[in-house]
């Protein structure tokens, strides 16, 4: 079963917990967060409303790519 995916702007991006100045995404899978630098999405997407934010939702699998802080979002697993 895919993975569910909601990318956000990192608002609180610098501050404490929150990543450097220069992580500006928040990657949602199924629920859990996480941080990056770059992002990649290699799937159909479509914005979704959760709350007061807007997201970009997609569905698929992620690799993380640490040293670059890099999330791709893929259609199939590798």
């Amino acid at each position: 079963m895919m993975n569910k995916y909601l990318v956000r702007y990192n608002k609180t991006r610098g501050q404490p917990g929150r990543g450097t100045i220069e992580h500006v995404w928040r990657v949602f899978e199924n629920g859990k967060e996480f941080l990056c630098k770059h992002i990649k999405i290699e799937v159909p997407v479509h914005d979704e409303r959760t709350g007061e934010d807007w997201s970009l939702c997609g569905y698929g699998y992620m690799e993380i790519n640490k040293e670059e802080s890099l999330i791709t979002i893929k259609a199939t697993k590798e």
